[in-house]
């Protein structure tokens, strides 16, 4: 095409909006002013171009709710077939000649024979009415009403997945236009379906008005006798019948097509070709069938054998095609996976050459920082085809952590691993197993926190993230369960569950040099004038890094990333040591982490130490440079145990989160040394508590009776 008539077709599309108010504007004169045969033989054709390219357009559309301008266009054409409708009746009354088209339709589609029209134009009109017109428009009204029925748990399940975090502000906006676009589509279908029927009623009724009004005219007017007026204005009638039902009976099809196709990633013809040729035995046995009909008595052989002929030959195509499909994949993946017996001699070189051989080696010696790796018996928890939701959830795991903690957690692998128990899943940090539990697929876990004397039937457990007696059980136990006081989870909020609390629990091994140098870059844009005072002068940013995993590995959120840095560039002066520096932010920080340790507001209730044992544990303080501890005899550290574990029991018990209230001197040495017995277990110092928080005693630790008499005044004070 030449770039005049280029520019042409582009002007054109830019004035669309000028195009079609042109085209009502003509469609509302036809009503009004007569036009010429010729010039209503080219509307004519145009009706039926019309038609034919929304039929073709329907056809390649891939989501009906794409095409959501077709009820409008609809109700535009069968407008403009009544425009027409009435200027083929005027001239066919007045001239008893209607143009070209409508003679040909008269004359050489029915072969001049009237009566065989009138049966003709019948066949046409009760298809168009009562089959597909009828059967487009039930259809259209049902998928409205489902549309329309299903819209709020649509637009609730959206909402559900953006308050999880699986899907981001743009991506909920997105689906909610298309649903809101797919209910006004079906909703406007329902209602341009009865347009069509109404202009197949239309046009028998002009149909019939034009024979009985030629008729009188041919008769009184013109001199014509009967049978000349009949055969006159009947052929005229009817061929203008034809010429308006034929596109009628296409769009009608057109609109059927489109509210019964389902979305498809591809046109109509791909969709329906790779469905219906799916199984080639069908095809063969369709040849078989096929043969016996021609054998029959009386039916003629040649054209079913030629038909089965012909299916059998491509069943037999398809069926070697998908043989050949079959073996090359296996091979293939050998090839990729080295498993198949020769994969090991002929391909390495072709591989590594093809796809790079630097990273193909890179690859394997690649290491994901988390995975979670589940039996084959939970596959169905990953995959999306049989509902399962763990990847969408472990992205809300994800985003969760990122806005509760500060910290962004790298993606996580999920895979099969064979060499578990079908039931069993463990967590991996770089390689190392860090948890690992066991699920029973297709029941729920009922965990008896109330304290219910009722006993449930199913496989007793504990729940593996706080220990709690728990029960595996069936569908119809829940109910039972949830009334007696149970809380009953399903398998994937259990491994979720249990994630999440191990993200936590590893988060400072999450975060490395890279992450923080993401954190200072981000933090330059709005803040730098604190980055330029910190770097590189005051701190490197191995220390800053040493400082945020101090805090997180006491789940200390790092949120305030900008107060966090701050103090660091505060109290650098006085100590670069990491661990100080953390025991001197935490004081900073106190305002915003201790709240959540509180029994009540304002009220922390924790357990305290003996004054004696207090002062004799900051003798045996042993500090490096890179480490806090404690060097405690076997006597002292089972007594500490002891108690420990039973003030930490009773709070457990009681709802209470576990506290340990000391003086900031010995507070880290403590945590570190008693980390591993007791991970939830929070020691807080009395300088980091807020002025206006109150200690609310739950016990004291004694000192045993060996230790020395001392007085602390300073603890005193302090406390």
């Amino acid at each position: 095409m030449n770039q005049p008539a280029t520019n042409s077709v582009s002007l054109l599309l830019k004035r669309a909006d000028l195009v079609f108010t042109g085209g009502l504007f003509a469609t509302v004169l036809l009503l009004i002013v007569p036009i010429p045969p010729s010039l209503l033989d080219v509307f004519l054709a145009l009706n039926i171009g019309f038609s034919l390219l929304v039929l073709l357009a329907i056809v390649y559309v891939k989501d009906p709710p794409e095409f959501s301008g077709f009820p409008t266009l609809l109700l535009a054409l069968t407008l403009f077939r009544l425009a027409l409708n009435i200027s083929s009746t005027r001239q066919i009354m007045i001239h008893g000649y209607a143009g070209e088209i409508i003679q040909s339709f008269g004359h050489f589609v029915i072969q001049g024979n009237y009566i065989v029209g009138a049966v003709v134009f019948v066949i046409l009109v009760v298809i168009n009415f009562v089959v597909i017109t009828k059967g487009a428009g039930r259809i259209a009204e049902v998928s409205a009403r489902f549309t329309l029925d299903a819209l709020p748990g649509k637009q609730m399940a959206i909402d559900a997945e953006l308050n999880a975090g699986i899907i981001d502000e743009a991506v909920a906006t997105q689906r909610r236009v298309k649903v809101q676009k797919e209910a006004d589509f079906y909703g406007a279908m329902d209602g341009a379906s009865k347009f069509v029927r109404g202009d197949a009623v239309a046009c028998i009724i002009i149909t019939l008005v034009n024979v009985v009004g030629g008729f009188a005219i041919g008769v009184f007017q013109m001199d014509l006798s009967l049978a000349e007026s009949l055969q006159k204005f009947t052929l005229l009638s009817i061929g203008d019948g034809l010429v308006s039902q034929i596109p009628a009976l296409i769009l009608s099809v057109g609109a059927g097509i489109l509210v019964t196709r389902a979305s498809d990633n591809s046109n109509l013809g791909s969709q329906l070709a790779s469905q219906l040729f799916r199984y080639p035995r069908a095809i063969k046995i369709t040849a078989g069938m096929l043969a016996v009909f021609g054998l029959m008595p009386g039916m003629p052989l040649l054209p079913f054998w030629v038909l089965a002929g012909l299916a059998g030959y491509v069943g037999t195509l398809l069926e070697n095609a998908e043989g050949e499909l079959a073996l090359v994949t296996p091979a293939a993946a050998a090839g990729k996976g080295g498993k198949g017996k020769n994969a090991g001699k002929a391909e390495p070189s072709t591989t590594l050459k093809n796809s790079g051989s630097s990273e193909e080696v890179r690859k394997l010696i690649e290491v994901d920082v988390f995975a979670v790796e589940i039996g084959y018996g939970l596959l169905n928890l990953a995959d999306p085809k049989s509902g399962g939701e763990l990847l969408a959830r472990v992205t809300g795991v994800r985003k969760q952590l990122a806005r509760e903690k500060g910290i962004v957690v790298p993606p996580v692998a999920v895979r099969d691993n064979l060499e578990l128990d079908a039931t069993s899943y463990r967590f991996l940090l770089r390689g190392k197993v860090m948890a690992r539990g066991q699920l029973m697929s297709g029941r729920w876990l009922a965990m008896n926190v109330s304290g219910s004397k009722v006993a449930l039937r199913g496989v007793p457990t504990r729940e593996p993230v706080f220990n709690l007696d728990a029960t595996w059980i069936d569908e119809p136990e829940k109910k039972v369960a949830e009334i007696n006081g149970y809380t009953v989870v399903d398998p994937a909020s259990v491994l979720i569950t249990h994630l999440s609390e191990t993200l936590k629990l590893n988060a400072h091994h999450l975060l490395g040099r890279q992450e923080v140098q993401s954190i200072v870059d981000h933090l330059k844009q709005t803040q730098p004038a604190l980055i330029a005072e910190l770097l590189p002068d005051l701190v490197t940013l191995g220390i800053i890094q040493r400082v945020l995993q101090n805090l997180l590995r006491e789940n200390i959120a790092i949120v305030n990333q900008p107060l966090i840095l701050e103090a660091i560039a505060d109290f650098a002066s006085i100590s670069k040591n990491p661990d100080e520096l953390s025991e001197l932010v935490r004081r900073r920080l106190g305002l915003y982490f201790v709240p959540e340790y509180e029994s009540r507001a304002g009220v922390i209730r924790a357990v305290t130490l003996d004054p004696r044992l207090e002062q004799w544990l900051g003798t045996r303080v042993q500090r490096t440079a890179t480490d806090v501890g404690l060097a405690l005899d076997p006597a002292t550290t089972r007594h500490m145990l002891d108690e420990i574990t039973r003030r930490t029991h009773e709070a457990t018990q009681a709802g209470k989160p576990a506290v340990i209230v000391v003086g900031s001197e010995v507070r880290l040495a403590i945590k570190r040394f008693f980390e591993s017995s007791f991970p939830r277990l929070a020691v807080l110092s009395f300088q980091e508590l807020p002025t206006n928080t109150e200690i609310e005693n739950a016990g004291i630790i004694p000192a045993l009776p060996s230790l020395p008499r001392a007085e602390t005044p300073a603890l005193k004070a302090a406390a």
